[in-house]
């Protein structure tokens, strides 16, 4: 089995690649998925987010050890596992991050990735349903839909976020991020636009793209002269080895990338040794730098039923927004659960926005939407741009094993701080006269928590992941870097690292187009390799 080039992993980035690297029909790509195609039903429907995101036959669940700063809690981190990957089971929301964010990596020696340069490719990934302008593109693969109607609670939210001086914003990717406003969709007809669905569909019609499901990488073949050639996966109960003659891609996100350049002898010495794995390049940045956004919640009991808890907890309600859907693809399941949100910076240096508001029309028991049976709505909270840095390093050599995985959430006093001043930023909205016909009670954290031990104790106890790992792979020069600026892994030939994990430092908001144009970065440079060598 041989292939110009292989790529691992079938998710957002996955699925660019293999449809960029195939379109002029001169390379054979092989693909590999671990899971399975995205057929399930709920993947496609907006709302389902709720249905898949915890369910283990399209989502790995991965765990991170318990945390001191966490209140002694370990979390569930889910990446998904099927055709798409988390494009197949995120809440799709379009956030590019903010344009210091990329200004800040090439200051920092990523060449080509300021500001600038990254908006083109923004721009070609984007079929944004406004059309084309200075910062958006109307002819690109992935639908950015605009909510189809304006909900009576997120009007009152922005008049009070207007109370405390946050102006709305009706487009978050446009020339600047702060204020608060709807989001935008990867949703194209009613239905989820994932990376499968935009991107790989289409490729799949080619005669020199080969996609297999159910192939899990194990690990690559490194030769003597530090080269990549073929990486063994297992498919149908046996072991499969696939050469690759270009280059080999590993596109298995922030998790798994990192862990299988590990087992594959590419990662710290000492960790290698301790396992047994033959040392092939000591990198100590694989599996270091490791970033993610830690969303707080702060819930509210309302006085109308206008809410997700309502339709959810009436099965007439349930049976009116299922006819909606299906007849004319509207109502409730067209819908994502966090239609809006809000930029706001709370801390007192800096000079743009630091925290990010997700608001949703639910509170949930749990993120299955078990609702109570009161109208409630949530305003989570993130911190953009987190000082804490945690870790993720195999526990053995077996590749089934899912990976050490050490957060170090809310470890860094600036990211104590922000998480205190958010939460009272989030009460402040709740308390505001917009809202005072609608907010009946704060449920979460309560009354009784006001000081700032006590919020930062209830931001250790009920943060929970916004599924934003990012950063194992860092891209730079240095020590703890491990790709270069083309991606490519630092020593080893024809192998490069394509996802959300070489991102330097995370960016400002959610990483799905990020990653779509991280990806769309990386095949032009493939291909101009290809043509030179």
């Amino acid at each position: 089995m041989k292939y110009d080039y292989i790529i691992v992993g079938a998710g957002t980035a996955g699925c660019v690649l293999a449809n960029r690297l195939t379109t002029s029909g001169s390379h054979t790509v092989l693909l590999l998925e671990a899971g399975p195609e995205d057929r399930n039903p709920w993947i496609h429907i907006p709302i389902g987010y709720g249905k898949t995101v915890y369910d283990p036959a399209v989502a790995r669940q991965f765990q991170t050890e318990p945390e001191a700063s966490l209140n002694g809690r370990a979390m569930i981190w889910p990446r998904g596992v099927c055709i798409g990957g988390s494009s197949s089971i995120n809440g799709m929301v379009v956030i590019r991050g903010q344009q210091a964010d990329y200004d800040g990596w090439a200051d920092a020696g990523a060449e080509g990735w300021s500001w600038q340069e990254v908006l083109p490719y923004f721009k070609k990934l984007e079929h944004n349903t406004r059309g084309d302008s200075a910062y958006h593109s109307g002819s690109g693969p992935l639908w950015a839909s605009d909510m189809p109607k304006k909900g009576e609670l997120m009007e009152a939210i922005f008049r009070g976020a207007e109370e405390l001086g946050v102006q709305r914003n009706a487009d978050f990717n446009g020339a600047e991020q702060v204020g608060s406003g709807y989001y935008q969709f990867f949703i194209k007809h009613a239905k989820r636009c994932s990376a499968a669905v935009a991107y790989l569909r289409p490729a799949r019609k080619r005669p020199n793209l080969t996609v297999l499901t159910g192939a899990f990488a194990t690990r690559l073949r490194i030769t003597g002269n530090r080269k990549a050639s073929a990486v063994y996966f297992t498919h149908n109960g046996a072991t499969v080895e696939a050469e690759a003659t270009k280059e080999i891609i590993l596109a298995a996100g922030s998790l798994q990338s990192p862990q299988l350049l590990q087992l594959s002898g590419i990662g710290p010495t000492e960790l290698l040794q301790q396992h047994g794995i033959p040392v092939i390049a000591d990198l100590p940045g694989v599996g270091r730098n490791l970033q993610d956004h830690l969303q707080v919640p702060v819930s509210y009991k309302l006085t109308k039923r206008i809410t997700l808890n309502d339709d959810l907890n009436s099965l007439w309600r349930k049976s009116k927004i299922g006819l909606q859907y299906l007849i004319n693809k509207s109502g409730p399941l067209a819908t994502p659960v966090s239609t809006a949100g809000l930029f706001t910076r709370v801390l007192p240096s800096g000079n743009r926005p630091d925290i990010q508001f997700h608001f949703s029309k639910i509170v949930a028991q749990s993120i299955r939407y078990k609702p109570y049976g009161w109208p409630g709505a949530t305003f989570s909270v993130c911190q953009l741009r987190p000082k804490s840095r945690g870790y993720l390093e195999i526990q053995s050599a077996d590749p089934h094993q899912q990976p050490k995985i050490k957060p170090n959430y809310l470890t860094d006093e600036c990211d104590q701080q922000c998480a205190i001043l958010a939460l009272r930023f989030a009460r402040r909205l709740g308390q505001t006269r917009a809202l005072k016909d609608y907010v009946e009670a704060e449920f979460k954290p309560g009354g009784s928590i006001t000081t700032d031990a006590e919020l930062l104790d209830y931001a250790r106890g009920a943060g929970s992941t916004i599924f934003h790992p990012t950063g194992t792979c860092k891209m730079g020069e240095g020590k703890n870097a491990v790709v270069d600026t083309h991606l490519k892994v630092h020593g080893i030939a024809n192998l490069r690292v394509v996802d959300c994990s070489i991102m330097p430092t995370l960016i400002s908001g959610n990483t799905n187009a990020p990653t779509a144009m991280i990806a769309e970065r990386a095949a032009d440079w493939i291909l101009l390799d290809a043509k030179y060598k």
